[in-house]
């Protein structure tokens, strides 16, 4: 019992765990920053549809 513990493997599945936790949690929020940018998008056109009714309206399909 003259050498320390082979503890190499534990270590490794410590950063393993570590670095997938972090990158889960950047994952996880350029998904919630996505979404944020969708919703602000449509509050937006909802906003601009309350104060011009006819900018929202869809013009009828002129056949050619």
């Amino acid at each position: 019992m003259d050498q320390p513990a082979n503890t190499v493997n534990y270590f490794i599945t410590g950063y393993v765990i570590i670095f997938g936790a972090m990158l889960a949690y950047l994952v996880s929020l350029v998904v919630r920053w996505h979404h944020l940018r969708q919703d602000e998008a449509l509050l937006t056109q909802l906003e601009a549809e309350k104060t011009n009714p006819q900018a929202g309206e869809a013009k009828p399909h002129q056949p050619v």
